[in-house]
């Protein structure tokens, strides 16, 4: 099951549960004045931790590789669609919002899932 590269623009290598060599897919976005940062869900090109699990740590990665301010981030989590007959695999979007500490994520995430309009709105694919 290969994810169609319009969801990201390169393969982002991190660390997740235990240190496990992990990847995603990476789209970085301007929108109104912040960075939208989009991480997809590879699947099997994917050897670790999912972007849901690998959570605010993930989120601080991209930060600290990229040099973004976490205040400055619009952080969307995206389940792609990969034209499977399952609808677990049906193209999903979720806006994902942490507590912000010493310029960090930290804390349990909250989940906030986009309509295709609100999707299609923020992101271009």
């Amino acid at each position: 099951m290969k994810v169609p590269e319009k969801y990201y623009d390169e393969k982002f290598n991190f660390k997740g549960q235990w240190d496990m060599p992990s990847t995603c897919g990476l789209k970085v976005l301007d929108y109104n004045g912040k960075k939208l940062v989009l991480v997809t869900e590879l699947y099997q090109d994917n050897p670790g931790t999912s972007v849901t699990y690998a959570g605010a740590s993930l989120a601080n990665q991209i930060c600290e590789a990229k040099g973004f301010n976490a205040s400055d981030i619009i952080y969307i989590e995206c389940n792609p669609d990969t034209s499977s007959k399952l609808s677990f695999y049906d193209e999903e979007f979720f806006q994902v919002t942490f507590e912000i500490a010493d310029g960090k994520f930290t804390g349990t995430p909250k989940y906030k899932q986009l309509s295709q309009e609100e999707a299609k709105e923020m992101i271009t694919l």
